[in-house]
């Protein structure tokens, strides 16, 4: 590995970093974006609950909203819970927007490594070819070496730039498909909470359950 870096020249510095920059960045996202961290399990069948029997005291909505992605949603339709629905599901999109933007942290990092990777291998490439047409024009046709090594150069910048980007783009289109399906998720939750909080849906399903209790009487 360490006579192929030599091989690429100093071009292969800035692909190293990268490659190093898009390394820590996906671990980060990887650990940042667990399910469990931003969707615990059972947290919106829970403040359902705390909805229902009415236990939304300032101190059960803080720490819900220090929780998790999740609950930070939670809390911000309890927190005007008693204003009309229309109003508590503008709040809900206004800090989902938000929680989305944080959960999409580094992302475009991730994304410009993996634009950025193929471009530098072709530098690295072109410089390796110049190397090698500086060293035609010094010894001629005849010095095998020169020649090998213009070519080794282009060859491995390239390689080294592909090997960077690729990884980038998967993890770069990963994270963007679990951040969409935890934003579909918590949107259900919010909905199913706003359900739960708003008189006239309460109204409406004792409406519904007592038809249906006469209907089977």
């Amino acid at each position: 590995m360490l006579e192929l870096v030599k091989a690429g020249g100093w071009p292969m510095i800035p692909l190293l970093l990268l490659s190093a920059l898009g390394l820590a960045i996906i671990v980060e996202r990887l650990w940042t974006l667990r399910r469990k961290v931003v969707l615990p399990p059972g947290l919106g069948r829970e403040v359902r609950e705390w909805a229902a029997r009415g236990k939304l005291d300032p101190t059960h909505i803080n720490s819900l909203r220090a929780n998790s992605p999740l609950g930070a949603l939670l809390a911000s339709a309890l927190d005007v819970r008693s204003r009309p629905r229309d109003e508590i599901r503008e709040r809900v999109e206004d800090v989902g927007r938000h929680i989305a933007h944080r959960m999409e942290r580094f992302l475009n990092a991730l994304g410009t490594i993996a634009a950025a990777g193929p471009l530098l291998g072709l530098f690295g490439t072109v410089v390796g070819m110049i190397q090698m047409f500086l060293g035609v024009m010094d010894h001629g046709v005849g010095d095998v070496n020169q020649l090998a090594g213009g070519i080794g150069k282009a060859l491995v910048c390239a390689a080294t730039g592909m090997i960077v980007a690729v990884p980038a783009l998967w993890a770069h289109r990963y994270f963007r498909a679990r951040i969409d399906g935890y934003i579909v998720d918590m949107e259900h939750e919010a909905i199913q909470l706003m359900d739960v909080i708003d008189p006239r849906a309460r109204r409406a399903a004792a409406a519904v359950a007592s038809a249906v209790d006469e209907h089977q009487a």
